[in-house]
């Protein structure tokens, strides 16, 4: 009798554990039918990652940051100020590559040449989509 108890109690949890053919496939139909994140969100998420761990890399934070003037704008000041044209972006990449005056006030911001172009143009997308911060 102890032996049947038991083999009913071990058929019962493997039966519970194991779950039926049509769980699995309503699991994976779900999975299948779920929305996913847009790509472009997805690849902007990414590039604004990788735009902070720069920015964190570099010396920017020591004359900017994103919601309050220090040395230099805010972050947020800058994306006010230009649209998110690819000639703004390009035009900003260049000043966080050679440096510039004069636009925000007399103190030059320094170049930055060890920064490349395409990383450049990362961060200055960065900055530029805090517009409504």
């Amino acid at each position: 009798m102890k032996k049947i108890l038991l083999m009913a109690g071990i058929s019962t949890l493997i039966f519970a554990c194991g779950g039926s053919d049509a769980e699995k496939k309503t699991d994976s139909a779900t999975k299948e039918t779920a929305p996913a994140e847009a790509p472009a969100a997805a690849a902007e998420t990414a590039n604004n990652d990788k735009a902070i761990e720069l920015i964190a890399g570099s010396d920017c934070l020591t004359c900017h940051k994103v919601n309050e003037k220090v040395i230099g704008p805010s972050y947020t000041d800058v994306a006010k100020k230009y649209e998110a044209t690819d000639a703004n972006i390009k035009m900003l990449a260049d000043k966080v590559i050679n440096g510039g005056s004069g636009v925000w006030g007399e103190i030059a911001m320094a170049g930055h040449p060890q920064i490349s172009e395409d990383d450049a143009k990362t961060i200055v997308k960065y900055i530029l989509s805090l517009k409504n911060q």
